[in-house]
């Protein structure tokens, strides 16, 4: 049933540009899109946590994701985060993210407000009505881990499509095992995962800078990283991400040096060290 979204192995987490007074830049958006076009990116995620959707009024994010979907659905997935802590909120979100064309929805587990195990079940079983959905699953910024046996119970929705897993590749592998899909959530750790054939690739940050290196690197299922692929991962994860991607396509002319508080660009040293590598 979901074979046309297990095709997509690169999936970028694409960034939200901004206009100087701090509206989205949907012109610089478009060219950021088709430069993920061009270089062979199966899909974007639009407003995830690289794109800034825990930044935006709901308006704001249906209107990219509508945009996105008209201009770029048919040439790459387009999946929108319509996800949420409130149960209520993301079964709206979703509802209407379907309605203005996203191919798929990412939902992430209720962060903060941590629920128990059939709670999870319950919030999952609405959200999943609507359409096809990737499951989010990045504890280090929800505080609950949705552990395998969580996910079994997910999974046995039509609507389930796969994982987007950031608990490393011993997680995918385990995955995999009870027949569960699942992309790895973390650029350092994708290639081992795809080449080895325990995830089907990476939902990355990365690819916002490289979509070619990576499109590259995951085709030829190398499973060790070459050295400037980790010098550059390692940049941009210096500081909690988005704040090294959105300083690095700042700097290399791809958008406006515009920034959302709570975030603010890399020091003066980091873009320096930066620039060395994107160099």
């Amino acid at each position: 049933m979901h074979d046309r979204f297990h095709r997509a192995s690169l999936i970028t987490a694409i960034k939200t540009p901004y206009q100087r007074d701090g509206s989205i830049d949907f012109a610089a958006f478009d060219r950021l899109a088709e430069r993920q076009a061009e270089a062979g990116v199966d899909g974007l995620v639009i407003t995830g946590t690289t794109g800034e959707g825990h930044l935006m009024h709901w308006d704001e994010q249906l209107a990219l994701i509508a945009h996105a979907a008209r201009r770029f659905g048919g040439r790459m997935l387009i999946i929108g985060n319509t996800g949420s802590n409130s149960t209520a909120e993301a079964v709206r979100a979703t509802g209407l993210g379907f309605q203005v064309g996203m191919d798929v929805a990412l939902q992430i587990n209720p962060y903060y407000g941590k629920t128990s195990a059939a709670g999870l079940e319950a919030h999952f079983e609405r959200v999943l009505e609507f359409g096809p959905a990737i499951v989010y699953n990045v504890p280090g910024r929800t505080g609950q881990d949705l552990v395998p046996d969580v996910i079994d119970g997910i999974a046995r929705h039509p609507n389930f499509v796969g994982v987007k897993e950031c608990c490393g590749p011993a997680r995918m592998e385990e995955l995999k095992r009870r027949g569960i899909r699942s992309w790895s959530g973390n650029d350092d750790d994708c290639l081992a995962a795809a080449a080895d054939g325990h995830a089907l690739g990476v939902i990355s940050v990365l690819s916002n800078v490289a979509p070619r290196m990576l499109r590259r690197l995951l085709d030829s299922k190398v499973r060790e990283a070459p050295p400037e692929h980790r010098e550059l991962t390692a940049w941009l994860f210096c500081q909690p991400n988005p704040i090294p991607v959105n300083t690095a396509l700042a700097m290399m002319g791809l958008v406006q040096p515009a920034f959302r508080l709570p975030y603010v660009p890399l020091s003066r040293e980091e873009r320096e060290r930066g620039l060395a590598i994107l160099s």
